[in-house]
């Protein structure tokens, strides 16, 4: 009998201590996060309706002949895959990782033979009346290869250099694949896996020198080679000068003019670079960059009207369906990689500064929930999210007023298309859904 009572007081304890398993789909979701989500699919939802809305030929934001119509039915479709997705529990994506990501490699792979071409790029498979692009979902697929990579023990960015031979390996095939179907863009975005990498634990000095790159690159284009090469000798001259002779003995100096040589031969190896190995389209962009009305009819004519259109705002904006630039189709494709355009004109600076406080908020918020992880391939996944994220709204935004080269990547769950929604949403709510299990999650960070 004493027995029995004991086991039974073990049993009671045993439940409280233990935490209960989700009853609900939305148990322990992070409404925070979902309720940006939803701000931005809504925003994004009715700015498509107005970059494609037509004075003369009013049409229902629900008429699925129109693209807002068509977006409408792709929200539609994501709610289900939201659901889909919560119902799985998260230990599948940690399992099924390397299927997942070996499954889309092959995807790309088949897309450079029996690809559809829309725009100049060979990325897109044709499913019935509606066209899928792999290289969206190729991100995701990666997200999660290296979360799993990483996962292991025995894997570690601070020890050792081999282990980022295999992570090299996982971001370049994905990302090299992409290039040969002639989407940059996307391909560009793999280089967002860094911040992901730095918080890991990459050396700060490889973020740092990529940077430093982007500079001289940026200003080779701005000022004369001799003026920058000098420069670089003077900078490389006061950093041996001053550095500790302890250090200048141990091979600081040798390194120094090594760092100080390569800077040289980018600036020097960047008219090459541009004028043979860039294609004529990518040199044109790069050349807008610096100056627009260099080719004001041609290749600036995205960036000066997008300008145009986003100034013309002012302060509170024109007005929903009252943008003159977006009427009359002044900026091309502006319900997809210019849908912000669309927010500039017609919402001015305070509809543009609370889109770009919402997704300031999201990435924070994504950034909180990978720390409070408690397995380390839940913190990699969620860093490799934000990271994205980060990087498709900062390039967007930027390419859209002059800031950045228009490499075409779309607003995440603003542009139209359902490859991006599909794509974004997918991708967000796995990480969700592996947050709302983190009460029941062992720590094996």
């Amino acid at each position: 009998m004493k027995n029995i009572h004991s086991f039974s007081n073990s049993l009671i304890q045993n439940q409280q201590v233990a935490p209960r398993k989700n009853k609900t789909l939305t148990q322990n979701l992070d409404w925070i996060a979902v309720l940006i989500y939803i701000l931005c699919v809504l925003i994004g939802w009715f700015n498509i309706y107005a970059a494609v809305y037509s004075p003369e030929v009013p049409t229902d934001i629900f008429d699925l002949s129109h693209r807002a119509g068509v977006q409408m039915m792709w929200i539609g479709t994501t709610v289900l895959l939201i659901i889909c997705i919560l119902v799985v529990d998260y230990k599948f994506y940690d399992t099924f990782a390397y299927v997942i990501y070996g499954l889309f490699v092959l995807l790309l792979i088949a897309v450079l033979f029996a690809g559809s071409e829309i725009n100049g790029s060979r990325s897109w498979i044709k499913v019935g009346a509606f066209s899928i692009q792999p290289a969206e979902f190729a991100k995701l697929a990666t997200s999660l290869a290296l979360a799993k990579y990483l996962s292991d023990p025995a894997v570690s960015l601070t020890r050792s250099w081999k282990d980022y031979v295999p992570i090299a390996g996982i971001i370049c095939l994905p990302a090299l694949l992409i290039l040969l179907s002639n989407e940059t863009g996307s391909m560009l975005v793999f280089a967002s896996f860094a911040v992901m990498l730095y918080r890991e634990g990459m050396p700060g000095i490889i973020p740092a020198v990529g940077m430093v790159m982007a500079i001289l690159i940026v200003l080779t284009l701005l000022v004369l080679k001799w003026f920058i090469a000098l420069g670089i000798l003077v900078v490389a001259g006061l950093v041996i000068w001053l550095m500790p002779k302890g250090t200048r003995k141990n091979g600081g100096t040798t390194a120094t003019v090594v760092v100080a040589g390569l800077m040289i031969a980018v600036v020097f190896g960047m008219d090459f670079f541009i004028n043979n190995v860039l294609q004529k389209h990518q040199r044109s962009r790069i050349m807008v960059l610096v100056d627009p009305y260099s080719d004001p009819r041609g290749a600036g004519w995205n960036v000066i009207q997008s300008k145009i259109a986003i100034g013309s705002g002012r302060l509170a904006g024109k007005g929903f369906l009252e943008g003159t630039q977006t009427k009359f189709d002044f900026v091309p494709e502006q319900s997809t990689d210019f849908i912000f355009c669309t927010v500039g004109e017609e919402h001015g600076f305070i509809g543009s500064a609370v889109v770009v406080c919402l997704f300031v908020g999201l990435i924070m918020r994504l950034v909180v929930l990978a720390e409070r992880q408690r397995t380390r391939f839940a913190r990699v996944y969620g860093y490799c999210v934000a990271g994205i994220i980060f990087f498709h709204f900062m390039i967007n935004i930027g390419m859209t007023i002059g800031l950045m080269p228009v490499i075409g990547i779309p607003l995440p769950f603003f542009s139209y298309g359902g490859s991006s929604l599909w794509s974004f949403s997918i991708l967000l709510f796995i990480f969700l859904k592996m947050d709302s299990q983190r009460p029941y999650t062992l720590s094996r960070t």
